[in-house]
């Protein structure tokens, strides 16, 4: 290879690596930043966010209809497309794939890609919910519009809907249809028995049956009075403004405090609203 071949070949690398750069650079700009086309890309992929939650939420109402497959295989090139973006408008790829959110949607993914294999573990599917909870996007247009304080009430509902979703799938997959004389025939009944016991009423019309049943109704009730009352806490305590202590690093404080309780530290919270 002579120097002109050399330099040529050099130089379309160095296209290319410039090229995937600013694809990252302009990705990152779309996923963080405050730009009106930003935020007009962000709403978008929140709003397709939401409908593939209402997907999985009546996925099995759906399931024998002749276009599930087709819907269930578009929604998984659309999350794989999403998180492969994110991968890039990422700054640490190895951090970022070693969260907790990032793990759980690429086990989503497998579940949309393999739904026949995978069939009993759909129901984890709404944990979707949740890991959209964990990104700065879906709470943005709530604290645009300065109702940020708002935002742990909103969250425990959040976590008791994801919670009693999941809870419901797992009573379907797992209880449905069996024995002779199934208590739980079908999808509206697992919700039913759900409701029931995580609000501990208790009507008894509808049991899980065996050791199984007894254990699984034990934890579901244990868990479901855990985050009603993290639910009450949120919604009755006095609300929160987060504002980190720069002496003690106490992160969240009354809206008015003047001080910081736990050291006096003197505090500037900046006021949003008016006298």
């Amino acid at each position: 290879m002579n120097k002109q071949e050399d330099k040529s070949v050099n130089g379309d690398r160095a296209d290319r690596k410039a090229g995937f750069a600013g694809l990252r650079s302009r990705l990152r700009l779309l996923y963080h930043s405050q730009s009106p086309v930003a935020q007009r890309f962000q709403a978008a992929v929140l709003i397709v966010d939401l409908a593939i939650i209402a997907f999985f939420i009546a996925t099995p109402l759906l399931r024998e209809n002749e276009a599930f497959l087709w819907i269930d295989y578009s929604i998984a090139a659309l999350l794989l497309a999403d998180l492969v973006a994110r991968a890039l408008a990422s700054t640490d790829i190895l951090r970022w794939l070693r969260q907790m959110p990032i793990i759980i949607d690429i086990f989503i993914l497998a579940t949309l890609l393999a739904p026949t294999w995978l069939v009993n573990l759909g129901f984890l599917r709404i944990l979707r919910l949740w890991t959209l909870t964990r990104t700065s996007t879906f709470w943005r247009p709530l604290k645009k519009r300065r109702l940020g304080l708002y935002q742990e009430p909103i969250q425990a509902v959040i976590n008791l809907l994801v919670f009693l979703f999941v809870v419901t799938g797992f009573v379907y997959t797992s209880f449905a249809n069996r024995g002779d004389e199934p208590s739980i025939a079908g999808y509206v009944d697992a919700l039913y028995f759900t409701v029931a016991t995580v609000t501990t009423t208790g009507f008894g019309d509808i049991t899980l049956p065996g050791t199984s049943g007894k254990l699984a109704s034990i934890v579901i009730m244990i868990i479901g009075i855990s985050l009603f009352v993290r639910l009450a806490q949120a919604i009755f305590r006095p609300a929160k403004v987060h504002f980190p202590c720069p002496q003690c690093g106490l992160q969240k404080h009354d809206p008015d405090a003047v001080h910081c309780k736990a050291c006096g530290h003197i505090l500037n919270i900046p006021d949003s609203g008016g006298h």
